[in-house]
């Protein structure tokens, strides 16, 4: 038996009232979900490491942990390089919001949330654990206090319906490492799949990325 943390993150707002030119600009494209698992001596020994990192860049000004949108190039580099060595599987769900059902647009934002975490963590769970492992499930807690509770009973309501000896917890990205990891992959991965440049992908990320699952496909080129 082993224990097992998934960290996930969401990228992407749950606003279908623009269609956005592919090419940037307006809404996002894309909703979607990352993980990072890792096996539980695998973080331990990450966790130490990015603590060491994110002291030693404090005097540089670094303060809140690390978040691959707002770090500087520099940051960056110093991060992905971490994970590089780290290896956490990466898994990674987008949902292309203008081939959305048009009863799901009805629904609203927050069912969007709920159905990107239902088809993203239902299988990876399955994936990154054995029967009779623990597996703790980590998700990034945002928005408003209404958005709080429908994080919450997402990711319980799922959990209940996966076989597995599971754990969950809605964290602030900046107390964990995990969610970080997880927002770093994302990060480069959503940049890929958008059509944009990423150094940091090919060394540092696709080697453990395991998915990037679009159901409801991509924009047309």
């Amino acid at each position: 038996m082993a224990k097992v943390y998934l960290f996930a993150d969401e990228t992407g707002n749950l606003d279908y009232s623009s269609s956005p030119d592919p090419r940037g600009g307006g809404a996002s494209i894309y909703f979607g979900f990352g993980t990072a698992a890792f096996s539980d001596t695998q973080y331990a020994n990450a966790v130490a490491e990015a603590h060491e990192l994110r002291a030693s860049l404090a005097s540089s000004g670094l303060a809140n942990g690390f978040h691959a949108c707002a770090d500087s190039n520099k940051t960056r580099s110093k991060v992905f390089e971490m994970i590089r060595g780290q290896q956490p599987r990466f898994d990674t769900t987008f949902l292309y919001k203008a081939n959305a059902y048009p009863d799901v647009r009805e629904k609203g934002g927050l069912y969007l949330y709920k159905l990107a975490w239902h088809l993203h963590v239902k299988q990876v769970a399955l994936q990154v654990s054995d029967p009779g492992d623990e597996l703790a499930i980590v998700a990034a807690e945002f928005g408003t206090a209404r958005m709080r509770q429908t994080v919450d009973e997402a990711v319980n309501e799922v959990c209940s319906q996966i076989d597995r000896d599971i754990t969950t917890c809605i964290w602030r990205a900046p107390t964990s490492w995990g969610l970080q990891a997880a927002d770093y992959g994302l990060w480069a991965t959503q940049r890929i799949v958008e059509g944009k440049r990423c150094t940091w992908f090919d060394p540092c990320i696709a080697p453990t990325l395991k998915s990037t699952f679009k159901p409801w496909g991509e924009p047309e080129v």
